[in-house]
């Protein structure tokens, strides 16, 4: 008797649906006692509620797509390549003001880095 209780398949009617659905909204029932009452998973009770309950409005579903995987990384790749580009810049004007400072080191006889570098 058991087992046919398991695969039985029961279906409740709109009408009972609805009138559980009021009782939860007048709040003379609650969706966990509605289930173990009618041995219903609760998940099934929430969905009668949803396409039942007069507070439902009726909405519009607005999908909203995310950028695909490919063209953000397209752009991750992009902003990586700006980055190093201008990291090579600083490295040049680096560079560059050294061999001034060895230039001037050279002709004035004097360590000019030493000399004007600011003290912390």
């Amino acid at each position: 008797m058991e087992e046919k209780k398991k695969n039985q398949i029961r279906r409740f009617s709109d009408v009972f649906k609805r009138e559980k659905v009021k009782e939860i909204e007048e709040k003379t029932i609650t969706v966990l006692q509605l289930s173990r009452i009618y041995e219903v998973s609760q998940t099934a009770i929430y969905k009668w509620i949803r396409k039942y309950s007069k507070y439902q409005e009726k909405r519009e579903r607005v999908v909203i797509e995310k950028e695909s995987e490919s063209f953000r990384t397209y752009q991750l790749q992009r902003k990586l390549a700006e980055m190093e580009r201008l990291l090579g810049q600083k490295e040049m004007e680096i560079s560059y003001l050294e061999k001034v400072i060895e230039s001037g080191n050279e002709l004035l006889g004097d360590d000019l880095k030493k000399k004007y570098e600011p003290k912390s």
